[in-house]
């Protein structure tokens, strides 16, 4: 619909549907069409206008497009819960499928495709087969995608009627798109297909790169990741592949650019002229830096991608790193956490590029030279790291160093600071003095100091055991063993005395060994991990560097040479609306992120249920995860929430979350404080799999943020299918994302006592049979020594408000004893004994249920509870 249209969603009179219903009936087509418009804007914005499917199917009887698409978009909305009136539409379809227009005959089939009605199903083969060999191209690539429909839904009734060799046929399609189309429809059914289906022969791989130069950008894309899949008979065949896929480098489209750098760098496995990956090498290096210019979105996902290619192969970038500079311009930028990973990265530079570290310390102390106080701090951390990286190199640069000694106040450059110190005292003149200024406040230092700075100190010792350094290490011995209580710091100092009097020889030996070079081997995968993640270049998996196995649901993998099938993990998609439509006949997904940033879904097999929930981007998280209709998230009031993200490592952005449990439904209450200087808006969640499959249950309800304000809501949760395997745990793996930053991801512990359902009261009948019936082996009990109980009918009504309910009391001696239940989703009960004393510190806790794995949470539960 146009923006003229927007009039129809305004509509509030009373006795709507009777109005619309006579409207739907009007002899006159412009009051019919009008009336479709008011129907679909009422099922737009969740209105049930379901009573009118008979008279909006009599609508479809039209000649004119615009209403007929309007009709289709309602039929596949309500099919099937109407399923037995939908087949009224039937013969309209059949009759629309061999219509002179190729737009409605592709109308047509692409509709009976997305209705998923057994019944009308029965009649779509028929068309179908007509239209796979329709005159009009339009219409044949609108078929091949409607065949990958029909294979989800019925695979069986596909290959019986020969659809499978129908769409094999038009790869060989005079048409690009149709060729395009065909692979796509192909390779979404051997995704979803444990025997082979689509295998590219040389003949088929002519075909493919013929249609390549002349289709679409996402055709391009298809064939590209189609051809990934091909294997190279030899070098000869492998740089023929390169040569016709090149070209498609120079693309404007960032997902074409990078699913022909996967083609290109999976032929150059085989390709055996050093001349040829040479020049392959240097003609990938500038699209990949074009890529940076992008948005920051694409940004991102391009270096991701180019963090794996130079893994394997380095030289790729090697005449492209001009950044030194540009990290030296950061490092004076306002913004501190930003100055600080400048800074960071210039050290990062300077360890893995050794023909750069000369210039890397010259831009330090530079930086030094500044006096700002967190610049200095950061660029002794790094400096520490290159001095370990090449050794008896740059230490002329320590008398420099020293003299912003003064300025230290972080733990870690002070930490850094005392090692330089202490690493090469024989070379400061006034080491001693240096490291005499800390012993003062020694006792007050944070553990990261006081460890380096008892071993610089012994250093000294060692290397210059004269006076002053025989009382500092006689002082630093004594404060590091009585006055502490850190069982580290006192242990290694206890090594150092024991050396240091009995051997001082062996001690020189063990604290002034040579010590190993370190590397930067941060990023580094392994091998076989790099290989697999390659050959997923361009979509999510090269974004998350984790296979797709391990964050989608129902992936088919590529069968590994000692493992044929993968276990599937999963990964929820962020939560956000579904939007429902007639499917365009671009077979191209979006994967939640703007249409032109190259991330592509891993082929799944699409749930034949409900609309699943998008995945944009996240490990986090699987595909078969259905939105549940439940009550709109309401505004959240209370109690402070715990911090989960602070806006330090959220560049502004502060996020206080806990999971709650309210009238019987569990949510995420969950508060935003925007400390950046611009509104954020576009808010979507996401939650990695859980021991109990938690997920959000609708859309993240958060108004646009304005500077300095915050907003609080409620997240109903569902439980779905996104259960994590192994032991139990309460830890809830969260990833967030706004229009305007990347995503964040963070962890947040909830408790057991949310899960605590209203179900869990028993009979004392009951409730002695359960005891008696569970083994022994099945009842573990906990002290809570710091637990008082004040009062007993407190602690009863405390204890019910989170559904752990009493069943009865005795006294044993002067202690209470409570028997008390509670359950947990999947029908596990806990059988509660809680023993105490009214107002005596001290608790034990007793608890019998089948499922053993949940007792360290149960108790962690209960402890929170009695506190």
């Amino acid at each position: 619909m146009s923006g003229h249209d927007s009039k129809y969603f305004s509509t509030t009179k009373k006795g709507e549907i009777p109005e619309l219903k006579e409207e739907l009936n009007s002899q006159y087509k412009d009051k019919r069409k009008d009336a479709v418009k008011k129907v679909i804007a009422a099922m737009t914005v969740g209105k049930d206008v379901s009573s009118l499917f008979t008279d909006v199917v009599n609508c479809m009887q039209t000649e004119n497009l615009e209403l007929k698409k309007l009709v289709y978009l309602y039929l596949i909305n309500y099919a099937k819960s109407q399923p037995d009136l939908a087949i009224l539409a039937v013969n309209t379809f059949v009759k629309d499928s061999q219509d002179p227009n190729p737009l409605i005959r592709a109308l047509a089939v692409r509709t009976m495709g997305c209705i998923r009605v057994d019944k009308i199903t029965e009649y779509l083969c028929d068309p179908l087969q007509r239209c796979l060999k329709d005159d009009d191209p339009y219409v044949r690539k609108t078929a091949a995608i409607c065949v990958a429909k029909l294979y989800d839904i019925n695979a069986e009734l596909v290959e019986d009627r020969g659809f499978l060799e129908a769409l094999k046929d038009l790869i060989s399609d005079n048409n690009p798109m149709v060729v395009a189309n065909a692979v796509a429809a192909l390779a979404e059914i051997q995704d979803s297909s444990a025997r082979p289906i689509f295998e590219i022969t040389s003949h088929t791989l002519t075909k493919l790169l013929t249609a390549l130069n002349e289709c679409t950008e996402w055709g391009q894309v298809f064939i590209l990741d189609s051809l990934s899949r091909y294997k190279a008979t030899d070098a000869r065949d492998a740089e023929n592949i390169v040569e016709r896929v090149t070209p498609r480098l120079q693309h404007a489209n960032c997902a074409v650019v990078l699913s022909a750098v996967k083609i290109i760098l999976l032929q150059m496995e085989l390709i055996t002229s050093t001349d040829v990956v040479r020049n392959l090498c240097k003609k990938m290096a500038p699209p990949l830096v074009t890529l940076l210019s992008a948005e920051p979105e694409i940004q991102y996902v391009a270096l991701r991608n180019i963090n794996l290619i130079v893994q394997k192969r380095p030289t790729i970038l090697a005449h492209e790193i001009k950044v030194l500079l540009e990290f030296k311009e950061y490092a004076t930028e306002v913004d501190v956490d930003f100055v600080r990973k400048a800074v960071r990265a210039i050290g990062r530079c300077a360890i893995k590029l050794e023909r750069a570290a000369e210039r890397c310390i010259s831009v330090l102390l530079e930086l030094i030279k500044i006096k700002v106080n967190y610049v200095v701090q950061e660029a002794i951390i790094v400096i520490k790291d290159i001095f370990r990286r090449y050794p008896n190199t740059y230490e002329s640069i320590i008398a420099t160093l020293c003299e912003s000694l003064d300025t230290l106040d972080e733990p870690e450059a002070k930490a850094s600071m005392i090692w330089i110190i202490g690493e090469y005292a024989e070379r400061i003149d006034n080491a001693d003095e240096l490291l005499e200024s800390f012993l003062d406040t020694f006792p007050e230092e944070p553990a990261l100091v006081q460890l380096q700075l008892l071993t610089a100190t012994v250093k000294l010792f060692l290397k210059k055991p004269t006076e002053g350094p025989q009382q500092m290490i006689q002082a630093v011995l004594n404060n590091a063993t009585v006055e502490t209580d850190n069982p580290d710091l006192r242990d290694r100092a206890y090594i150092y005395w024991r050396l240091l009097s009995t051997d001082p020889e062996a001690a020189k030996d063990v604290v002034l060994a040579e010590k190993p070079v370190i590397s930067d081997d941060s990023n580094q995968l392994d091998s076989s991990l790099l290989d697999e993640l390659l050959a997923n270049i361009s979509t999510l998996s090269s974004v998350y560097h984790k296979p797709p196995e391990a964050f989608v649901s129902c992936v088919k993998a590529a069968p590994r040479a000692d493992d044929e099938e993968f276990a599937d993990a999963g990964e929820t998609g962020y939560s956000e609306s579904p939007s429902q439509g007639v499917d365009g006949a671009s077979p191209s997904s979006s994967t939640g992120t703007s249409s032109n940033v190259p991330v592509k879904q891993p082929a799944a097999a699409a749930p034949a249920v409900a609309a699943p929930i998008p995945d944009l981007l996240g490990d986090l998280m699987g595909l078969d995860n259905a939105l549940v209709p439940v009550d709109e998230p309401t505004a959240s009031s209370g109690p402070p929430l715990p911090v989960v993200l602070p806006s330090t490592t959220g560049q502004g952005l502060q996020i206080s979350a806990q999971l709650v449990r309210r009238d019987g439904q569990i949510y995420y209450d969950i508060s935003f404080e925007n400390g950046t200087q611009g509104v954020l808006d576009g808010f979507m969640i996401q939650f990695n799999k859980n021991t109990f499959g938690l997920a959000a249950g609708g859309p993240l309800q958060v108004p646009p943020l304005q500077p300095g304000s915050s907003a609080r809501t409620l997240l109903a949760m569902v439980f779905s299918q996104n259960v994590s395997p192994g032991a139990p745990n309460s830890l809830l793996q969260v990833a967030v994302k706004n229009n305007q930053q990347p995503v964040w991801y963070f962890s947040d512990k909830g408790s057991l006592h949310v899960f605590f359902g209203e179900d869990g009261k028993m009979e004392r009948t009951s409730f002695l049979e359960a005891w008696k019936s569970l083994p022994d082996d099945n009842e573990y009990s906990k002290e809570y020594p710091n637990s008082v109980i004040s009062s007993i009918d407190a602690t009863v009504e405390h204890l019910a408000a989170s559904n752990v309910f009493f069943i009865a009391k005795r006294k044993n001696a002067n202690m209470d004893v409570l028997y008390l239940s509670a359950k947990i989703p999947r029908g596990i009960p806990f059988l509660i004994e809680l023993t105490a004393a009214v107002g005596v510190p001290g608790a034990k806790c007793a608890v019998k249920t089948p499922n053993r794995e949940f007792v360290p949470l149960f108790f962690e539960a209960m402890e929170s509870l009695i506190n």
